[in-house]
This record gives C-alpha cells, sequence and structure tokens, in this order.
C-alpha cells in the first residue's frame, strides 16, 4: 500500500491531479517532488500536521482510497513542519538525505518539479523563496566540499577506470551481456566518443535491441549470440562483460581464440560471480580490471563522501538562518505594501474633510505649496515604516 507507485502521477494527470488537491485540501501553495526513491508533497496551509488534516489530504489525493487505505498512508508517512521541513528539503536537494550520497540528479529535479507546479500557479511567493533558497545552498554544498567529487556507483567508477586507459576513439569494443551495467556503461563511452561496438547475448534478441540504441551514422553496434562469442568475437582492444552467469563466460579454453596474444587488451568484468576465470585475470594483471576492485574503490569514496557531511551540514544551517531572515524581511514588506494606500487615504481625507474649509480661504500659491509639502510627507512616510522594521528585525537576530 506504502509503495510509491500509489503515489505516482503520471504526466497526463500530472496537473489536473495537484490541482484539485490544491483545491480541496485548502493549501495555499502545493509542490510535488518525485525521484527514483521518494514522493514528497511541499505545501503551505492554515492547519497542523494532524492526522485529521492528513486524512483529508490524502481523501482528495486518491479519491478512490477507503477508509483503511488512507489510514495505511498516514502510518507511512513521515511528516516535516516549520523550520524542520525547510532543514529537511535542504538535506534532499544536497543529496545527503538521498540513497546515493553526494548524487548531482536530485537538484536538477528540485528544479524541473518547482518550475512546472510554478507553471500550473499552485506556488507562490514562500515556496518560491524557500526553493531559491534550498538550490543556492545545494550548490554550494556541490561546490565547497567534497561530497559528490567521487563517484561511488559501479558504473562510474569502472566508466572513469577506462577512460584512465587513455584508449584510441577507434578501438574496437566488446560487450557481452545486454542488461542495465551493459547499457549504461555503453552510453558513458559513447559520449567519451567510442563508436566500434560489438554485442554479445545469450538472447539475441536483447543483443539487437541494444545494437538498435546504440547504432547511429556515426556508431556502429553489431549483435551476437552469446554462443558464437569464439567464432565471431573481433580482434577486441576492449572487452566488458557482465552477465548472470553462474559460470565464467571466458574460460582458459576459450581466451586463446579470443584476443590476440601480440596485442595490448583490457578486460573490464562488473559481473558477480565473475565472468573471467581468475587464471585469466591474473594472467592480464593491471589490464583487467575486476569488481571487487570496482567495490574496494567505491568503499573509499563512499567513506570520503560521509567525511564531508559535518562540512556540508554546517552549509545548511548558515543558508537556514539566512532564509529565516529573509523570510521575515519579505514578511514585513508584504505587510507594507498596505502603508502607501493608507496614507494617501489619510491625507485625501484631510484635504477633503477634516481641513477642507481652512484649505479652501488659501490662494492658489499656498494651496500648490501645501500639495507638494504633502506629497512630499506621503513618500516620506512610506519609507520610514520599513526602515524601522527592518532595524527592529536585524536587532532582534543580533
Amino acid at each position: 500500500m506504502h509503495e510509491l507507485n500509489h503515489f505516482f502521477l503520471h504526466d497526463e494527470n500530472h496537473d489536473e491531479r495537484l490541482s484539485f488537491l490544491k483545491f480541496t485540501a485548502g493549501l495555499e501553495e502545493l509542490m510535488y517532488l518525485a525521484t527514483c526513491n521518494r514522493i514528497a508533497f511541499i505545501f503551505s496551509a492554515n492547519e497542523r500536521l494532524s492526522d485529521q488534516f492528513l486524512h483529508k489530504f490524502f481523501q482528495a489525493f486518491r479519491p478512490d482510497w477507503n477508509l483503511d487505505q488512507i489510514e495505511r498512508a498516514i502510518k507511512h508517512t513521515l511528516c516535516f513542519e516549520g523550520e524542520q521541513a525547510i532543514h529537511h528539503l535542504y538535506q534532499v536537494a544536497s543529496s545527503l538525505d538521498s540513497m546515493v550520497l553526494g548524487e548531482r540528479e536530485i537538484i536538477t529535479q528540485v528544479r524541473k518539479a518547482y518550475d512546472r507546479c510554478n507553471a500550473i500557479s499552485l506556488t507562490g511567493d514562500l515556496i518560491r523563496l524557500v526553493i531559491k533558497s534550498v538550490i543556492t545552498a545545494a550548490k554550494k554544498v556541490y561546490t565547497d566540499t567534497h561530497i559528490a567529487t567521487q563517484p561511488v556507483s559501479i558504473v562510474s567508477i569502472a566508466h572513469r577506470k577506462i577512460v584512465n586507459l587513455k584508449l584510441d576513439k577507434r578501438s574496437k569494443i566488446v560487450l557481452i551481456g545486454a542488461g542495465e551495467t551493459i547499457i549504461n556503461i555503453s552510453k558513458y563511452l559513447i559520449k567519451e566518443g567510442f563508436a566500434n561496438f560489438s554485442i554479445f547475448n545469450r538472447t539475441l534478441h536483447n543483443a539487437a535491441l541494444l545494437a538498435d540504441t546504440l547504432s547511429s551514422n556515426t556508431i556502429t553496434a553489431t549483435p551476437h549470440a552469446l554462443d558464437d562469442l569464439v567464432d565471431q568475437c573481433p580482434d577486441f582492444d576492449l572487452l566488458i562483460t557482465c552477465t548472470g552467469s553462474a559460470t565464467p563466460i571466458i574460460t582458459s579454453e576459450n581466451y586463446q581464440f579470443l584476443a590476440n596474444s601480440n596485442k595490448s587488451h583490457f578486460i573490464v568484468d562488473l559481473a558477480l560471480p565473475a565472468d573471467v576465470e581468475s587464471n585469466i585475470a591474473t594472467r592480464l594483471a593491471h589490464r583487467y580490471i575486476g569488481l571487487e576492485e570496482i567495490k574496494q574503490q567505491a568503499a573509499e569514496n563512499l567513506a570520503l563522501r560521509n567525511s564531508e557531511l559535518i562540512a556540508a551540514e554546517k552549509i545548511i544551517a548558515v543558508a537556514l538562518l539566512d532564509f529565516k531572515q529573509m523570510l521575515k524581511t519579505r514578511m514585513v514588506e508584504l505587510k507594507m505594501r498596505e502603508v502607501p494606500e493608507q496614507i494617501k487615504a489619510i491625507k485625501e481625507n484631510a484635504v477633503a474633510s477634516v481641513f477642507a474649509k481652512d484649505i479652501e480661504g488659501l490662494d492658489p500659491n499656498s494651496r500648490e505649496v501645501l500639495e507638494k509639502v504633502l506629497n512630499y510627507m506621503e513618500k516620506k512616510y512610506i519609507s520610514v515604516p520599513m526602515i524601522l522594521a527592518k532595524e527592529i528585525i536585524l536587532d532582534t537576530n543580533d
């Protein structure tokens, strides 16, 4: 019941459902954020996050749910209010609350989510200020700390190690497998400028699908059945393998037919268990990159990222203080919007009613001078309260 797919909004009904939710639940502002491991509703309302409010909220979000389903949603919902909610959003955008610490993608997801909700008038001044501050702080975390400088995913580290091999872009690359890992690493390689691929997979159909995805006017990708590996494997420069095989794919028996002993070549094995027989890996030495080596690098990189948590939280703490100060000032500005009209009304009442008879007795020149004086006083009276209010806020914070 509490799985994310129950809360995910598809593009075709995204705008309508959020607009209905905002109106029905009585929200002032609303933003919806969906990532691979979270669904977040960021909103402002004149009610506390009680079970009664959450019941109304989820009933508006999913009118098809019964009472039991709504109560289970409430039970599994993590709620934050006020300053705690804003602090949590800083952590989310800075990836401190992500599955993988330091992944930059979340900041783009936050920005896009805001832009979409703002485009359909779901957000207002408060969420605009919050998101602006959150994104600024997140950028500072990524810039001023090492929290995102070292990759921690298997594919990212493998990609970096391949780049460090400094292979010629015309190199022949053999891919064994057609799963998510091989798909992702092949996309990295294409971005690096490699364009000659041979794909071997147990199911030829899946190899062909990947080949179609990679192929273009400048990129050649040829699919093959895994059974044809010995017969059709080209004289490769780089072989990357990641299958679900329980036994090695590259063995002592077939390796001698796959690799030209007179040519320098590299093998990257991302499979668990390994696709390359251990004696082959030992023979290749520095020309072999295995999963254990990559996992060790990932652990070291993750430890480096974790060491940056304190520095990141300090940046967030400063940003939160600045935001609170800015929000107070903004609230004063909004309240002060009423001041000009009130002062103008007072002046007009004084001229038209309170001092009407006295003004009638003035000559034209005197009336003109009086009007100038009143206009001058009106402008000054408008600026003085704002200045004093800001000074009071600053003195209070000191």
